[in-house]
C-alpha cells in the first residue's frame, strides 16, 4: 500500500513534495537528499510528479521516478492537455506494469502556444478521466484538484458544483490549487464535510517572496492580492534573508492552520533543497509548540503579513469577495430567454415523443444518411444549422442538453463539465473572453437547474467520433464510420 494512501486511509497527516521534472542531475540529487528523511515533524512524506507544467516535451512522470538513485514513494500527476483517452489508458497500463496505482487528475493550465481559432487542442478534462480510470482500474486510488479561491459566485460556486461530479466520478481525495486565503481553506473544508461521503482534502502551499509572486503571475487561477505584493516587496527591501525567514515562518504557520483546520495533509510546492526543508521544520517545530487552536492561529497568521506603517493585508481581490453560499448574480433577460428558446426547439425536434420528433428522426435515420456521401452532407446540415446559433463544432455527440445549450466547444479547452481552475474573476484563462461555465452557472441557477451542473456526468467526446452529424445516434440510427485516424508517431505517453 503506498505511503499516502496508508497516511490517509489512517487519518495520519501527510506531507507530498512537489516535484517538476526537469533534465538536471542536480535537481533530481536534491530531492532524492529530501525524500531520504521520510518525514517531516513526524509525518511520511510522499513525492508528487508534475505532468506537462511546462510543455508536452517534459519528461513524463514516469520516466522521472526511473531518474531517482534510490526508490522513493510518488503520486504521478496526469495532465489532460493535448490528451485524449488512449494517453491516459497508456500511462496507466505503464504504471500498473510499475506497480504504481495512484494518480492525481488534473484537466491542465493553457499549453504552451495554445491559440484559440488555430489549430484544436484538446483537453481530457478531469471529470472524464476519473471515470475513464475508475471503470478500468477500480482499485487505483484516484485524485483530483479543487480551487476554491474564487471571489466571483458563479466562478466560485461553478468549481464546487464540478468537484460534486469529481465525487461522482470516483474522486478518493482532493488535492487544492495553490491559495494563500484562509477564509477560502476553511470554505472548503466546510463544504467537503457537508457532502455525503467526504473524502480527505490535502492544501497545496508555498514559502510566498516578492520574486515567487511574480513568478505567479504566470500561474493560472492563483490569487496575490497588490496589498500582499506591497507587504512582500517592503520585506525584501529589508534584506533577502529577512524575506526568505518570514516567507518561511508563514509557510510553517499556514500547514500548522490547515491541520487544524482538518485537512489531512499538504502538497508543498517551491522545496528543491534539504536546506530548504530543515528550515521549515524547525519553524514548525516552534509553532507547534505554540498554537494548539485556531484561535490561537488566526492572530498569528495575521501578524505574519503585516509590516510596520502598511495597511493590513487581504486575502480577496480589490474587485470582489464572494463566498461559498452567498447568492447575489442573475441571468439577463436575454440568456433566459435564449435557453426557454433553446430548450423549447430541442423538446420539439429530439424528444423522441411528439410527432414532430418522431418525424426528424425517421428522416436522419434513412439509409442514404449512412452511406459516405450522406453522412458528409447530413454533417454539414447540422454545422450550418448549428455553428452560428451554438459555436457548434459537430462532436459527434451532442452534449447541449446537459449543458443548459452553451456548447462546450466554445471553451478554448472543450470542457464540458465545469470550468478548470485557471479563471480569474470570471475571466477565461485565455485571458479573451468570459468564461463559457460562469455564463452557464447563470443560467442554471434562473431556471433552476444547477443540480445539472453537479449531478450530469458527461463522458469525454471520442476523437474518432469527431466531426460528424450527432443527429442518426441521437435517434439509435445507424451511424457512417468515421475512417480511424493513422497511429500517432511515437511520443511519450505519460
Amino acid at each position: 500500500m503506498s505511503v499516502l494512501k496508508t497516511a490517509l486511509q489512517q487519518q495520519q497527516f501527510a506531507c507530498v513534495m512537489e516535484f517538476v521534472p526537469k533534465p538536471s542531475a542536480e535537481r533530481f540529487a536534491a530531492m532524492d537528499a529530501i525524500m531520504a528523511r521520510r518525514q517531516l515533524c513526524g509525518w511520511p512524506m510522499t513525492l508528487a510528479i508534475g505532468d506537462r507544467v511546462s510543455s508536452p516535451l517534459d519528461m513524463s512522470p514516469l520516466d522521472a521516478l526511473a531518474c531517482f538513485e534510490h526508490p522513493v514513494p510518488a503520486l504521478p500527476h496526469f495532465s489532460g492537455k493535448d490528451r485524449e483517452r488512449h494517453h491516459l489508458l497508456a500511462q496507466m497500463r505503464r504504471m500498473d506494469a510499475a506497480g504504481q496505482h495512484q494518480l492525481l487528475m488534473l484537466t491542465g493550465d493553457r499549453l504552451p502556444g495554445h491559440t484559440p481559432g488555430k489549430r484544436p487542442v484538446r483537453y481530457l478534462e478531469s471529470v472524464a478521466a476519473l471515470q475513464i480510470a475508475r471503470q478500468t482500474y477500480p482499485h487505483w486510488w484516484l485524485g483530483a484538484a479543487l480551487n476554491p479561491f474564487k471571489y466571483r459566485e458563479e466562478e466560485g460556486a461553478a468549481q464546487y458544483l464540478k468537484a460534486e461530479k469529481k465525487l461522482a466520478a470516483g474522486a478518493d481525495f482532493f488535492i487544492l490549487q495553490l491559495g494563500f486565503d484562509a477564509a477560502k481553506h476553511q470554505e472548503a473544508m466546510h463544504w467537503m464535510r457537508r457532502q455525503r461521503a467526504p473524502k480527505p482534502m490535502l492544501a497545496c502551499l508555498m514559502s510566498l517572496t516578492q520574486g515567487r509572486a511574480g513568478m505567479l503571475d504566470h500561474v493560472a487561477g492563483v490569487t496575490v492580492t497588490p496589498s500582499m505584493r506591497q507587504m512582500l516587496e517592503a520585506e525584501a527591501a529589508q534584506s533577502k534573508a529577512f524575506a526568505q525567514a518570514r516567507s518561511i515562518d508563514r509557510l510553517a504557520l499556514q500547514v500548522i492552520g490547515v491541520k487544524l483546520m482538518g485537512y489531512a495533509g499538504v502538497h508543498l510546492s517551491g522545496i528543491h533543497e534539504p536546506s530548504q526543508l530543515l528550515a521549515l521544520e524547525a519553524r514548525l517545530a516552534h509553532w507547534q509548540t505554540q498554537v494548539a487552536t485556531l484561535e490561537q492561529w488566526a492572530p498569528a497568521w495575521q501578524a505574519s503579513w503585516q509590516m510596520p506603517s502598511l495597511p493590513a493585508v487581504t486575502f480577496h481581490p480589490p474587485q470582489a469577495a464572494w463566498r461559498e453560499g452567498e447568492s447575489r448574480v442573475v441571468a439577463s433577460f436575454a440568456q433566459k430567454a435564449r435557453y426557454h428558446a433553446m430548450h423549447g426547439m430541442h423538446g420539439l425536434l429530439f424528444s423522441r415523443r411528439n410527432p414532430v420528433s418522431q418525424l426528424f428522426g425517421w428522416a436522419v435515420r434513412q439509409p442514404m444518411w449512412a452511406t459516405g456521401l450522406g453522412a458528409q452532407v447530413l454533417h454539414s446540415v447540422e454545422r450550418a444549422v448549428k455553428r452560428p446559433l451554438l459555436g457548434c463544432d459537430t462532436c459527434g455527440r451532442c452534449r447541449l442538453e446537459d449543458t443548459l445549450y452553451t456548447c462546450p466547444e466554445t471553451c478554448p479547452k472543450g470542457l464540458a463539465n465545469g470550468p478548470c481552475g485557471g479563471t480569474t474573476l470570471n475571466r477565461c484563462e485565455f485571458g479573451d473572453r468570459e468564461c463559457i461555465h460562469s455564463a452557464k452557472y447563470r443560467t442554471a441557477k434562473a431556471v433552476r437547474q444547477t443540480d445539472v451542473l453537479a449531478q450530469r456526468l458527461i463522458p469525454c467526446v471520442e476523437q474518432h467520433n469527431r466531426h460528424r452529424s450527432s443527429w442518426p445516434g441521437w435517434f439509435g440510427g445507424k451511424v457512417q464510420p468515421v475512417t480511424q485516424p493513422s497511429a500517432p508517431r511515437s511520443r511519450r505517453e505519460s
